[in-house]
């Protein structure tokens, strides 16, 4: 077994057995290949069922030279994950990468926005353009329904259920959920929907999905980030932000205000309340401010 065939293998187990997305797909690959250039430059002929612990620790040694923990845990991660598959295939019976260890990382805190701040988003849109009240819908979705850049390009009229007060989303791994909708969301979905949309030339094979470009055609994740990125710059905001920031938002508003955890993990699609739990050290402030305000003890 060579690493071209290998590699190939790889993406198709990662597609077919364990359903990632294709930027998913792509960033373990990438992982792998920095690998097997690493290989190819120092003239190493190990083949992925040979590679020893060693020439892999030599290689992680090397990272460590020119990458940041963060990165560096995320490769050993992906290495791992690409042994492990070696090992379910049988092709080898060990996996070199099992006593090689992450670094020490903190857990990153994502970046939030203030309700005020997302009002100041919204309201800078211009509505005169044809493509205003869906900038406004896209936000609004962004925020009210938790989205993901990748859920939200995605999301189809037939995915609509506004009698139900519901959206279905397809998530990672195409894991669908049904995420409640706010009257306010359904009113700016439906404003755009009914009176820009309908009056488009809609492109073959883009009939059913909700936002679209001018051509008619479903917009991408990068006109996403580039409607942010200019609204954010409009209004002078102080913070480099993304569509995800508007994910990070909405689980942290909804925190604040006394939603329970795990309703969050549902709405967010996450596998694992873990992953949810981040939004519990971003409230420390408020934690404490609880604390200070209503523990029965508090002036004793």
């Amino acid at each position: 077994m060579n690493w071209k065939q290998s590699l190939q293998d790889y993406q198709h187990y990662l597609k077919i057995e364990r359903g990632l997305s294709n930027n998913s797909i792509t960033n373990y690959c990438l992982d792998l290949q920095k690998l097997i250039h690493f290989l190819e430059e120092n003239d190493i002929s190990e083949n992925p069922i040979q590679v020893r612990k060693e020439t892999l620790q030599r290689f992680i040694y090397e990272l460590a030279n020119h990458l940041n923990a963060r990165s560096q845990a995320r490769i050993i991660s992906g290495l791992k994950s690409f042994f492990n598959y070696l090992l379910f295939e049988d092709y080898r019976n060990d996996n070199p990468m099992d006593l090689i260890e992450s670094p020490k990382i903190g857990r990153k805190l994502p970046d939030t926005l203030e309700e005020k701040e997302i009002n100041d988003l919204i309201e800078a849109i211009d509505l005169s353009k044809a493509e205003g009240e869906r900038n406004r819908a896209i936000l609004e979705t962004l925020y009210g329904c938790g989205l993901r850049v990748s859920e939200l390009v995605q999301l189809r009229i037939s995915d609509l259920f506004f009698e139900e007060d519901f959206i279905k989303v397809t998530g990672k791994g195409n894991k669908q959920r049904f995420v409640p909708i706010s009257s306010i969301n359904k009113k700016y979905i439906s404003i755009y929907k009914d009176e820009i949309r309908v009056h488009m030339k809609i492109a073959k094979g883009a009939e059913d999905f909700v936002f679209l470009n001018r051509r008619g055609k479903p917009l991408t994740r990068a006109m996403i980030f580039t409607i942010i990125r200019q609204l954010s710059e409009k209004i002078g905001l102080d913070k480099k932000i993304s569509p995800h920031t508007f994910r990070h938002s909405f689980a942290t508003h909804l925190l604040r205000n006394g939603a329970d955890l795990r309703a969050i993990q549902q709405m967010l699609g996450h596998e694992s309340i873990t992953t949810t739990e981040v939004y519990v050290h971003l409230n420390r402030d408020d934690l404490a401010k609880t604390l200070a305000e209503f523990h029965p003890r508090k002036t004793k």
